[in-house]
Protein backbone atom coordinates (compact mmCIF):
# COMPACT_ATOMS: atom_id res chain seq x y z
CA UNK A 1 0.00 0.00 0.00
CA UNK A 2 1.44 3.34 -0.85
CA UNK A 3 2.30 6.17 1.49
CA UNK A 4 1.94 9.37 1.87
CA UNK A 5 4.91 11.75 1.06
CA UNK A 6 6.36 13.58 4.62
CA UNK A 7 8.27 16.72 4.76
CA UNK A 8 11.93 16.28 3.45
CA UNK A 9 10.83 12.91 1.00
CA UNK A 10 11.55 13.13 -2.61
CA UNK A 11 8.54 12.94 -5.50
CA UNK A 12 9.12 12.87 -8.53
CA UNK A 13 6.21 13.09 -11.02
CA UNK A 14 6.31 12.42 -14.38
CA UNK A 15 3.59 13.43 -16.33
CA UNK A 16 3.48 14.07 -19.88
CA UNK A 17 0.10 15.73 -20.99
CA UNK A 18 -3.02 17.00 -19.48
CA UNK A 19 -5.65 15.95 -18.14
CA UNK A 20 -3.91 14.07 -15.43
CA UNK A 21 -5.45 10.56 -15.08
CA UNK A 22 -5.69 9.07 -11.70
CA UNK A 23 -3.87 5.48 -12.46
CA UNK A 24 -6.22 2.04 -11.85
CA UNK A 25 -4.85 -0.01 -8.80
CA UNK A 26 -1.87 -1.56 -10.19
CA UNK A 27 -1.87 0.09 -13.34
CA UNK A 28 1.70 1.63 -14.38
CA UNK A 29 0.72 5.45 -16.26
CA UNK A 30 4.09 6.50 -16.20
CA UNK A 31 4.09 8.57 -12.93
CA UNK A 32 6.74 8.00 -10.55
CA UNK A 33 6.99 8.63 -6.85
CA UNK A 34 10.41 9.00 -5.37
CA UNK A 35 11.56 9.24 -2.04
CA UNK A 36 14.98 10.10 -0.23
CA UNK A 37 14.53 11.53 3.60
CA UNK A 38 17.72 13.05 2.62
CA UNK A 39 16.99 15.46 -0.05
CA UNK A 40 14.42 18.21 -0.62
CA UNK A 41 11.26 17.55 -2.17
CA UNK A 42 12.17 16.96 -6.45
CA UNK A 43 8.94 17.28 -8.99
CA UNK A 44 9.32 16.74 -12.33
CA UNK A 45 6.90 17.64 -15.31
CA UNK A 46 7.45 17.16 -18.91
CA UNK A 47 6.00 18.02 -22.39
CA UNK A 48 7.11 17.26 -26.39
CA UNK A 49 7.10 20.26 -28.41
CA UNK A 50 6.85 18.77 -32.01
CA UNK A 51 9.01 21.73 -33.64
CA UNK A 52 13.09 21.82 -33.71
CA UNK A 53 15.57 22.62 -31.18
CA UNK A 54 16.24 25.93 -32.15
CA UNK A 55 13.02 27.54 -31.73
CA UNK A 56 12.22 25.58 -28.21
CA UNK A 57 15.29 27.28 -27.33
CA UNK A 58 14.34 30.58 -28.64
CA UNK A 59 10.62 30.64 -27.15
CA UNK A 60 12.07 29.50 -23.63
CA UNK A 61 13.99 32.11 -23.48
CA UNK A 62 13.17 34.89 -25.08
CA UNK A 63 10.80 37.92 -22.85
CA UNK A 64 8.45 38.25 -25.66
CA UNK A 65 7.61 34.80 -26.27
CA UNK A 66 7.69 34.17 -22.23
CA UNK A 67 5.16 36.51 -21.69
CA UNK A 68 2.79 34.65 -24.26
CA UNK A 69 2.71 31.11 -22.85
CA UNK A 70 4.13 31.31 -19.07
CA UNK A 71 0.50 30.63 -17.87
CA UNK A 72 -1.24 27.73 -15.84
CA UNK A 73 -4.90 28.45 -17.33
CA UNK A 74 -6.62 31.38 -18.96
CA UNK A 75 -7.38 33.49 -15.93
CA UNK A 76 -3.63 34.03 -15.48
CA UNK A 77 -0.81 35.62 -17.38
CA UNK A 78 2.83 36.95 -17.74
CA UNK A 79 2.65 40.62 -18.74
CA UNK A 80 6.49 41.33 -18.38
CA UNK A 81 9.81 38.99 -18.12
CA UNK A 82 13.67 39.95 -18.13
CA UNK A 83 16.13 37.43 -18.85
CA UNK A 84 20.30 37.71 -18.86
CA UNK A 85 20.69 34.09 -19.94
CA UNK A 86 24.37 33.40 -18.34
CA UNK A 87 25.56 31.56 -15.76
CA UNK A 88 25.26 34.00 -12.92
CA UNK A 89 22.62 35.89 -14.96
CA UNK A 90 19.05 36.70 -13.30
CA UNK A 91 15.37 36.31 -15.10
CA UNK A 92 12.36 37.99 -13.53
CA UNK A 93 8.82 37.15 -14.82
CA UNK A 94 5.58 38.57 -13.39
CA UNK A 95 3.02 35.98 -13.08
CA UNK A 96 -0.60 37.94 -12.20
CA UNK A 97 -4.17 37.07 -12.12
CA UNK A 98 -5.68 38.53 -15.02
CA UNK A 99 -8.37 40.45 -12.89
CA UNK A 100 -5.32 41.83 -10.89
CA UNK A 101 -6.39 40.50 -7.51
CA UNK A 102 -3.31 38.66 -7.09
CA UNK A 103 0.43 38.32 -8.27
CA UNK A 104 3.97 37.71 -7.98
CA UNK A 105 7.35 38.06 -9.61
CA UNK A 106 8.83 34.73 -10.63
CA UNK A 107 12.73 35.21 -10.13
CA UNK A 108 15.84 33.46 -9.73
CA UNK A 109 19.72 33.51 -11.02
CA UNK A 110 21.44 31.06 -13.52
CA UNK A 111 23.62 28.60 -12.30
CA UNK A 112 24.37 26.53 -15.25
CA UNK A 113 23.58 27.00 -19.22
CA UNK A 114 24.46 24.42 -21.50
CA UNK A 115 23.10 26.24 -24.85
CA UNK A 116 19.97 24.28 -26.44
CA UNK A 117 20.88 21.63 -23.70
CA UNK A 118 20.53 22.36 -19.95
CA UNK A 119 19.31 25.28 -17.82
CA UNK A 120 19.60 25.30 -14.16
CA UNK A 121 18.95 28.29 -11.66
CA UNK A 122 18.44 29.14 -8.17
CA UNK A 123 14.80 30.70 -7.53
CA UNK A 124 14.69 33.69 -5.24
CA UNK A 125 13.67 31.48 -2.25
CA UNK A 126 16.37 29.14 -2.41
CA UNK A 127 14.89 26.14 -4.36
CA UNK A 128 16.68 24.59 -7.44
CA UNK A 129 15.22 23.93 -11.08
CA UNK A 130 16.77 22.08 -13.93
CA UNK A 131 15.53 22.14 -17.28
CA UNK A 132 16.33 19.85 -19.78
CA UNK A 133 15.89 19.66 -23.64
CA UNK A 134 16.43 16.56 -25.88
CA UNK A 135 15.89 16.19 -29.36
CA UNK A 136 14.03 13.24 -30.45
CA UNK A 137 12.42 12.20 -34.47
CA UNK A 138 9.15 13.57 -32.92
CA UNK A 139 10.01 16.88 -31.80
CA UNK A 140 12.24 18.37 -28.38
CA UNK A 141 11.32 16.83 -25.04
CA UNK A 142 11.50 19.59 -22.56
CA UNK A 143 12.04 18.23 -18.83
CA UNK A 144 11.80 19.95 -15.86
CA UNK A 145 13.09 19.19 -12.37
CA UNK A 146 12.24 21.23 -9.25
CA UNK A 147 12.31 21.75 -5.15
CA UNK A 148 8.80 22.26 -4.30
CA UNK A 149 8.09 24.12 -1.80
CA UNK A 150 6.36 23.54 1.23
CA UNK A 151 3.29 25.96 1.11
CA UNK A 152 1.51 24.00 -1.43
CA UNK A 153 0.76 20.21 -2.03
CA UNK A 154 3.13 18.59 -4.38
CA UNK A 155 0.14 17.52 -6.40
CA UNK A 156 -0.72 21.35 -7.03
CA UNK A 157 2.82 22.19 -7.42
CA UNK A 158 3.15 19.37 -10.46
CA UNK A 159 -0.48 20.45 -11.95
CA UNK A 160 0.55 24.00 -12.02
CA UNK A 161 4.04 23.59 -13.13
CA UNK A 162 2.66 20.81 -15.75
CA UNK A 163 -0.15 22.97 -17.03
CA UNK A 164 2.11 26.14 -17.89
CA UNK A 165 4.67 23.55 -19.93
CA UNK A 166 2.14 22.60 -21.81
CA UNK A 167 0.94 25.72 -22.61
CA UNK A 168 5.12 25.62 -23.66
CA UNK A 169 4.57 23.39 -25.99
CA UNK A 170 1.51 24.25 -27.07
CA UNK A 171 3.22 27.76 -28.14
CA UNK A 172 6.68 26.56 -29.45
CA UNK A 173 4.69 24.18 -32.09
CA UNK A 174 2.52 27.41 -33.79
CA UNK A 175 5.58 29.70 -33.31
CA UNK A 176 7.43 27.49 -35.89
CA UNK A 177 3.69 27.04 -38.26
CA UNK A 178 3.68 31.02 -37.87
CA UNK A 179 7.19 31.95 -39.90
Amino acid sequence: MARLAKPGDVIALSISRWPIRRPQEGADDGATITTHKEHAMKITVETLARTDLETVWSAYNTPDDITQWNSPSPDWHSPRSQVDLREGGTFNTRMEARDGSVGFDFEGTYTKVVPQRLIEYRMGDGREVAVHFDQSEDGVRVRTIFDAETENAPEVQQQGWQAILDNFGRYAETRVSAR
